[in-house]
Order: structure tokens, then C-alpha cells, then sequence
């Protein structure tokens, strides 16, 4: 099966969900800039301070162009990758795109909660932070609009959501998962 790669803000679950989708359906999870990191032999955030914003994002598509090519893998981008070159055209081209929603309510608190391991958001107090999410989910929604398809994310909070989330997510868009995994609890 061509990939599938989820998309959204950060705090949206992306990492949360792909990894429980993978455990369901035997599929490879990948975390786009997890995968970075391993390539490169470099955290993110030294990334971005040796080569700038420009040099990141140019890894971050030849990386994508190369998982795009996979089968049977869940990709979780990172909450910018939709939004440079041509990396929505080249999901949408080589997989199943699916953006994850979720409340700003939800953002907010999921953000609160692990905002010292974001450096973008690290030093931000609680009411920069929801202008923030605000702000970056509307320049970012263009890019984001051009996912196949649109997921509610909101329930994650615990293994039995996490549970239901992705039995529901694999009734909609991996049937044939339903079908080989009708009792894989992902949350184990």
C-alpha cells in the first residue's frame, strides 16, 4: 500500500496516532524528522542553527521525496512540511494525506503540557501560545487544506481513545486492516 502520511499542527497527534496505526496494521511508522535526525546524525534543532531555516526545509523535502517512495509506511510529518516546495503536490501524488484536526482547546493543552521539549514554543507564556496556535494554524491552512482527507484528533488522551481512534481511522481510510487486525489493541 502507498504511504500514508499525516499531517497538522504540532500537538495534533500525529506522532501518537502513526505510532498506534502502525502497531495495527504491521505498517512501518515513520517520523519524518526522527528519520532526519537518523540520516543526518544531527538533531533538529543543530540542524536548523548549522544551515539555517532555507537548509533544513531543503533536507526535509529530499527526505520526504525518499520515504514517499515506501510501502506500507506511516509517515508523521512535522507541522511545516506541508507548507514548502512541493511537498503537499508530492504527497498527494505518491499517497494517501491525511490531515489531523483537533480543538484549539486541545492544541493548547497538549502544547502547555510539552511545551520545554518544542523550542519554538519554549519560552512562549500561556497566552502567547494560544495566539501562536491561532496565528500558525492561519498561514499554514492553505497548505494543510490540500490533504485528501481531514481526521478529528481530539481523542488521545488515553489508550482507550487511542484504541478507538485508530479502529475508526482504519474503518475509513485501511479496510483491508480491518479485516487482517480486528482485535490488535495499538495501545500495547
Amino acid at each position: 500500500m502507498q504511504p500514508i502520511f499525516l499531517i497538522g499542527f504540532m500537538g495534533s497527534g500525529k506522532s501518537t496516532l502513526g505510532r498506534a496505526l502502525a502497531t495495527a496494521t504491521g505498517y512501518q511508522f515513520i517520523d519524518l524528522d526522527s528519520y532526519i535526525e537518523v540520516r543526518y546524525h544531527s538533531n533538529i534543532r543543530d540542524i536548523f542553527a548549522s544551515r539555517g531555516e532555507d537548509g533544513f526545509r531543503d533536507i526535509e523535502r529530499r527526505m520526504l521525496h525518499e520515504v514517499s517512495d515506501f510501502e506500507d509506511v506511516i509517515v508523521a510529518c512535522g507541522g511545516g512540511t506541508p507548507c514548502f516546495f512541493d511537498n503537499m503536490d508530492r504527497m498527494n501524488a505518491h499517497g494517501l494525506t491525511v490531515m489531523l484536526t483537533a480543538t484549539h482547546e486541545t492544541l493548547l493543552r497538549r502544547l502547555l503540557a510539552g511545551r520545554r521539549r518544542r523550542p519554538l514554543i519554549a519560552s512562549m507564556d500561556d497566552a502567547r501560545l494560544g495566539a501562536f496556535i491561532e496565528e500558525s494554524i492561519g498561514r499554514r491552512m492553505p497548505f494543510y487544506s490540500k490533504a485528501s482527507h481531514f481526521f478529528p484528533s481530539d481523542r488521545l488522551e488515553s489508550r482507550q481513545q487511542i484504541a478507538e481512534t485508530v479502529a475508526d481511522f482504519i474503518s475509513r481510510f485501511i479496510p483491508q486492516c480491518a479485516d487482517n487486525h480486528p482485535t490488535t489493541d495499538p495501545t500495547q
